[in-house]
């Protein structure tokens, strides 16, 4: 298996950006999904509504990408702005229709679940033969790796995975939502993913993973795996 993609969330539900590499620490992704859209209760924009989370879909239409200085440039439909610029809070707060800021991650962790996300090119490609556009950009994915199996990373829950200097150990599936069936970072969502989901594969695919190991990941990297455990 290899690194096939690595993406970036730089901003909570917003467009990310396409990596090359990318430095793994104990968090996940450097940099990814640190910041938020936060209202004045504290819930983040998102495709749902929980307890953390508020629905706000307007946020789908905005980009998020990682300048070679650090900063956080967001575009959307009318121009680019800094995070931490006021003008980038009343753009999105009128976008909205509500008092909204990028905030960035303090206490609460502002990934869903996993410190990382993963999916395997298999999986994509049996989806597609069956009419839905598969881009991992509508799962929010962070790392494709080149798989020959369908949903062989289940397999993978509990062991370990080695990819440039980084070492992962895979959680769990992950849960799906109606955010895999908006239009989002480029792709469009033809095929309902969602209810082919829940009738076939429990409402998942893809996997979480926590960061055993941080270091440098780069696409086209050999990527390996732990053997079962006896219990297996």
């Amino acid at each position: 298996m290899r690194v096939v993609s690595l993406r970036r969330y730089p901003v909570k539900s917003m467009g990310g950006e396409a990596l090359e590499a990318a430095e793994l620490d104990l968090r996940g992704l450097r940099g990814d999904r640190w910041y938020a859209v936060s209202d004045e209760d504290a819930r983040l924009a998102s495709g749902k509504s929980s307890q953390r989370f508020r629905r706000r879909d307007q946020v789908f239409t905005y980009g998020a990408r990682t300048t070679s200085a650090d900063d956080v440039v967001v575009t959307g439909p009318a121009g680019a702005w800094l995070v931490g610029d006021p003008a980038l809070d009343a753009e999105l707060s009128q976008a909205v229709g509500a008092a909204v800021r990028v905030t960035p991650e303090v206490a609460v962790p502002h990934q869903d679940a996993g410190s990382v996300s993963v999916v395997g090119t298999a999986t994509l490609d049996w989806w597609a033969r069956k009419g839905i556009a598969a881009d991992p950009r509508r799962l929010r994915v962070n790392i494709v790796v080149a798989t020959h199996e369908p949903f062989v990373e289940d397999s993978w829950v509990g062991r370990a995975l080695r990819m440039g200097s980084a070492s992962l150990r895979v959680v769990e599936p992950i849960p799906r939502c109606r955010m895999v069936d908006i239009d989002q970072d480029g792709a469009v969502a033809d095929g309902g993913w969602l209810k082919a989901l829940t009738a076939e594969r429990d409402g998942c695919v893809a996997v979480y993973a926590d960061v055993l190991a941080p270091g440098v990941v780069r696409v086209g990297e050999l990527v390996t795996l732990s053997a079962p455990s006896v219990a297996e």
